[in-house]
């Protein structure tokens, strides 16, 4: 699942094709190179700024240094269309060798057969600590086809000076009872103690799982809406608390206005966004610059955060790919301790292991993704999900409860369009 949106495109071929020389069209042997001692060209697509221009350096000039037989060829893909980019690419005979997808893809193509299974890669990778918001929805059907490469979550945004004025300490605030109090005392006259829109649906998910329930369930091989469950409805009530401690909009999302720019304008408290919607903030309103600070979203009770959605991107490797074990060595290094410390620093994304997370201290805004991310979820991992994102049923739950609906009967009607979205699309 992608956090930013599409630029224009571009093709980069990276350092590395410059610092060795000679091509080879056949498979690689064992060791990741070209047969006979050949070089391989590896074709990596990754997406639109998920790396920086100096870490592309970086890494590409290391990986040439240390594998002299692979020449990297890695081209920019845009968020936008991607998914029928991928799906073509994948029935073709020109597969490109690595693919960086959105977490909760990996399903829809490994169901196609298109991906190569890596289950028996996962101890070699580290798997025992991967992000689990990032290993579930890379494995289909008990087999692992996506590999984690790096997470990003929402977390609390707030401003240090009006919490300070109310009183309010945010780091003795460590369940969502805290949470309420606190954000009580910052709603008061036009201030609003929290931007909250009535849609934002990845924050209702969170509650859900916090409360044990989901989104939808499998009984019997069939997927079933889950909303009209005790958990779930808990996680509905949850959220109709929280927000009415402000003026958010009860029939948008929070792209609309962006929520980012209503609290640049001085009047709000806490939005719930990744910590990069603060730079949105400050470059909306420069006065701001050093005002805002982040802490995880609570859970219900203090020893550990509540949960969230896990967004971020996996790798995969085609079946068709005609270099996998050249592919399997891209992989192994990019996911692995010392590039993925590497990226967080530079990107502040959240490392693909939880043994990881002490890279990212010394940033508060990736520190507390980090916390959460511990507690990550996806959504249901089946390529049926794609249908109910696609109609997304559970923003009109929202509005109708918010604005008066009966709970319980919301709650049956959404369950119902969730599972035949689900079926219908599988």
């Amino acid at each position: 699942m992608k956090f930013r949106l599409p630029t224009s495109a571009s093709v980069i071929v990276l350092t590395a094709a410059l610092l060795v020389s000679g091509c080879s069209s056949g498979s690689d042997d064992a060791a990741g190179g070209g047969a006979g001692g050949g070089t391989s060209e590896l074709t990596v697509w990754l997406m639109r700024d998920s790396v920086s221009a100096a870490f592309q350096k970086e890494f590409t000039t290391a990986f040439a240094a240390t594998h002299p037989d692979i020449r990297l060829k890695v081209q920019i893909q845009e968020w936008d269309g991607i998914g029928q980019k991928v799906t073509a690419a994948l029935a073709s005979n020109d597969a490109p060798d690595v693919i960086e997808i959105g977490n909760t893809q990996v399903a829809q193509y490994a169901q196609s057969g298109g991906l190569l299974d890596l289950s028996d890669k996962k101890t070699d990778l580290g798997g025992a600590t991967w992000l689990r918001g990032l290993a579930e929805p890379g494995a289909w059907e008990g087999k692992q086809y996506g590999i984690p490469y790096y997470a990003a979550n929402r977390v609390v945004i707030y401003r240090k000076d009006l919490v300070r004025q109310a009183g309010v300490d945010p780091t003795a605030i460590k369940t969502r009872d805290q949470w309420l109090a606190a954000t009580g005392k910052l709603n008061k006259g036009d201030q609003q103690g929290i931007y909250l829109t009535g849609q934002t649906w990845y924050a209702l998910a969170g509650f859900i799982w916090d409360e044990g329930g989901d989104l939808a369930v499998q009984r019997d091989g069939k997927w079933q809406g889950a909303l009209d469950t005790p958990q779930a409805l808990a996680g509905m009530e949850f959220y109709q608390r929280l927000q009415a401690l402000g003026k958010g909009p009860k029939d948008a999302d929070e792209a609309n206005p962006p929520q980012a720019e209503v609290m640049a304008k001085g009047k709000v408290a806490q939005i719930i966004a990744t910590p990069g919607g603060a730079n949105v903030v400050t470059e909306q309103n420069p006065q701001l610059k050093g005002k805002l600070g982040f802490f995880p979203i609570p859970g219900k009770s203090a020893d550990k955060p509540g949960a969230v959605f896990t967004g971020g991107s996996d790798l995969v490797i085609p079946a068709a790919s005609q270099h996998q074990d050249a592919a399997y060595t891209f992989v192994k290094e990019l996911t692995g301790d010392t590039w993925q410390k590497k990226l967080a620093l530079a990107m502040s994304y959240v490392p693909n292991k939880t043994s990881l997370a002490s890279a990212v201290a010394s940033d508060p805004g990736a520190a507390a993704m980090a916390a959460g991310a511990a507690q990550g979820h996806a959504t249901p991992n089946t390529p049926g999900w794609a249908a109910v994102e696609a109609e997304n049923p559970i923003k009109d739950y929202m509005t109708a409860v918010l604005t008066g609906g009966d709970i319980k009967r919301e709650a049956a009607k959404t369950s119902e369009e969730v599972t035949r979205a689900m079926n219908s699309a599988s």
